[in-house]
């Protein structure tokens, strides 16, 4: 049966309305990602393909936001949403490595969003280069720490800052399409139906595929933050508002820009290609504005993606799955101890880049795939209650949630194998948290099974760096 709704204590004094926790979904959504649509879409299909894409994609999604909805309602004791979720389906490791990857997959996406803004403001200042430079990396420093900063003092003074951004970068990106509608062309519109005449439709719908999964990355943000909720029922409807809302954001982004340029000269764009199509539709004045929204937009996404991998490393802790250090809060009621740790690796990762080529690239593919670990197991915690009640009892939830698993499943094989390998590299050196984590506790650190699927983990880990190391993988 189902839990009744019920108020979650709040942790600190600290509680969030409906609308905040959806501004979390929302915020941490929209990133740079909406920004490269129009032309990314159009390398791949027409407006065809990308209606179905987006229908595809945004019907999985929206299957694994109702299960979202409903773990949020089922489990009410559940406050860290994707951690918690697979560690009460599938056991302690798998908590842990549902947590630790979606930990590392913030903190690559949060490296890339710095970079991505000196390399947007290089072509104003040279000396910051394509974000990789000595000067780059520096005001990129500065930036985390200050954000450091800011976070430190409360969530809720950064929920609230994360409020207005995430209104704040909206705005600019519904101005984008209203001012398209406005100088729209049927004929180039209808000339750019169907894609490419080398490939057939299945092929491009599949070459846009990962795209729609890495811009709908954050869809968990208010059940990661759920702790912070008033109610409990907020939760899932916080995830169904902010996904919705953003589905209508990229969708209306990729078709409008159909109807201002044709097919090849929208795939020809520089990124960001929104400024590309604003300019075409506006004048020299569109560009600028939406290098400015942009830099808004991905300042958003870093406050609501640093919030949300320190909360998840947290319960982790709290869970006794990881070191007591990262259990630490401070008066505030932030996680100070992970928050610390969250940007410290941030950091470091900064300093890489001077001097990383191929292998922040290879970084940044790799934050859909580890992110879409914990996907699947909190879908499959879904369709697992679901089974348990008997689907004569809530046969539309095992529906739901077998759709949702059955999607996560083919974006993991999607992902391909390579990316899969590399996301065991990052994340079976981080057990060595998880075993002093148990320790700790003096609770048992792996079950027969548990060990046989970290000793799975550990020779995919071992595959992958020989592969690397031989050049059979590429990064």
């Amino acid at each position: 049966m189902t839990s009744p709704v019920s108020t979650v204590p709040a942790v600190g004094g600290t509680r969030v309305s409906m609308f905040t926790l959806s501004t979390f979904v929302v915020g941490s959504m929209i990133g740079a990602g909406v920004f490269s649509l129009p032309s990314t879409f159009a390398e791949s299909t027409g407006v065809a393909g990308a209606l179905i894409s987006w229908a595809i994609a945004g019907s999985g999604m929206l299957m694994l936001a109702l299960v979202f909805h409903r773990l949020a309602l089922r489990r009410p004791d559940l406050d860290a949403g994707i951690f918690s979720y697979a560690k009460a389906g599938f056991g302690n490791y798998l908590g842990f490595f549902a947590a630790f990857g979606y930990w590392a997959s913030a903190c690559v996406g949060n490296v890339f969003y710095w970079v991505f803004i000196t390399s947007t403001l290089g072509g104003v200042f040279p000396a910051l280069g394509e974000g990789n430079t000595v000067l780059a990396v520096a005001v990129s420093s500065v930036g985390i720490w200050l954000f450091f900063l800011l976070i430190r003092r409360g969530v809720r003074q950064a929920a609230s800052l994360n409020r207005i951004v995430t209104v704040a970068k909206v705005l600019p990106i519904v101005v984008f399409v209203v001012l398209c509608l406005t100088v729209f062309d049927p004929a180039v519109f209808a000339a750019n139906w169907g894609g490419s005449d080398m490939t057939g439709l299945g092929e491009q719908i599949r070459a846009t595929m990962l795209v729609t999964v890495f811009v709908f990355i954050g869809i968990e943000g208010a059940s990661v933050n759920s702790r912070h909720a008033r109610r409990r029922s907020d939760v899932g409807r916080a995830t169904v508002l902010g996904f919705l809302s953003v589905l209508a954001v990229f969708a209306s982004v990729t078709i409008v820009s159909y109807g201002i340029l044709p097919r090849s000269d929208l795939a020809g764009l520089r990124q960001p290609s929104m400024g590309g199509v604003l300019e075409q539709a506006v004048g020299g004045w569109g560009a600028v504005f939406v290098a400015v929204a942009l830099i808004v937009a991905v300042l958003g996404a870093y406050l609501a993606w640093t919030l949300m991998a320190a909360e998840v490393l947290l319960s982790a802790a709290q869970a006794g799955d990881l070191p007591a250090f990262l259990r630490r809060t401070n008066r505030n009621d932030t996680p100070i101890g992970a928050l610390t740790l969250s940007t410290v690796l941030a950091q470091v990762m900064l300093v890489v880049v001077l001097f990383a080529q191929n292998a922040f690239d290879a970084a940044l593919e790799l934050t859909s795939a580890l992110v879409l670990i914990p996907f699947f197991l909190s879908a499959a915690y879904g369709l697992k209650l679901a089974i348990q009640d008997g689907a004569s009892r809530r046969a539309g939830e095992l529906i739901v949630s077998a759709a949702a698993t059955l999607y996560t499943a083919y974006l993991l094989w999607a992902a391909g194998l390579t990316y899969l390998l590399l996301c065991l590299v990052i994340i079976v050196p981080g057990t060595v948290l998880y075993v002093i984590g148990r320790r700790e506790q003096k609770a048992r650190v792996f079950t027969p099974v548990e060990l046989g699927l970290f000793v799975l983990a550990a020779a995919g880990a071992v595959i992958a760096v020989i592969l690397i190391a031989t050049g059979a993988i590429s990064i």
